[in-house]
């Protein structure tokens, strides 16, 4: 059973840190690239970072230089470490195995709400 517990989110001031968790099944998490991902108000869902089995990682520009993801593979765990957040980072976000393009996951978990105030 595919699962995707995402964790960490609230509300910050702009300026401020937030760190998210995703704990992900092993079975989905082992061998693939995995991903953060967000969904604002009234936007489609975009892949802002990414990292590799390896760990090699990838930004979006909009976040590139502010957040950095990580991740354990002994507990199956991404992470996203989002500083200097300002208020067009508020969105729920999601993470999710990476698929190449134009391929894009089916099952989502619940997500986490970041909001960031100015």
């Amino acid at each position: 059973q595919v699962q995707l517990v995402e964790s960490g989110g609230g509300l910050v001031q702009a300026g401020g840190s937030l760190r998210l968790s995703c704990a992900a099944s092993g079975s989905i998490f082992r061998l693939n690239t995995m991903g953060w991902y967000r969904q604002a108000p009234g936007k489609q869902r975009e892949l802002v970072a990414s990292i590799t089995t390896g760990g090699s990682t990838n930004y979006a520009d909009t976040v590139k230089g502010r957040f950095t993801i990580s991740r354990d593979n002994a507990k199956n765990t991404v992470f996203l470490q989002m500083n200097s957040l300002k208020p067009e980072d508020t969105a729920v976000y999601y993470c999710n195995v990476k698929l190449p393009a134009p391929l894009w996951p089916t099952y989502w978990g619940q997500g986490t709400q970041v909001t960031v105030s100015s």
